[in-house]
């Protein structure tokens, strides 16, 4: 008897609830950040919101380039101090 090839399918798109859960936020913010145009983006499908699993991991991935902390160039530790609008220097 032949043995059954067992594949697995992994979708490339998530529902909102399940993009949620991805992300780890609750489906609730999620969905107000869709009704906002905030967050990551999002299509139909028929009837159904749903996220491309590469755009989630896109969004995330800008949304850490756009916070100082995991981005040395925006840390303003890490910039000269400017002086101040008229101010002049001694």
């Amino acid at each position: 008897m032949p043995e059954e090839k067992h594949t697995t399918h992994q979708t490339a798109f998530l529902n909102l609830p399940k993009a949620a859960e991805y992300l780890g936020i609750s489906p609730n913010t999620l969905y107000v950040w869709r009704h906002r145009r905030q967050g990551p983006p999002s299509f139909c499908m028929g009837r159904r919101v749903m996220y491309r699993i590469s755009a989630l991991n896109e969004w995330v991935r800008q949304q850490e380039q756009a916070d100082s902390r995991s981005n040395p160039a925006l840390d303003p530790l890490n910039t000269k101090a400017q002086p101040r609008a008229g101010h002049t220097q001694r």
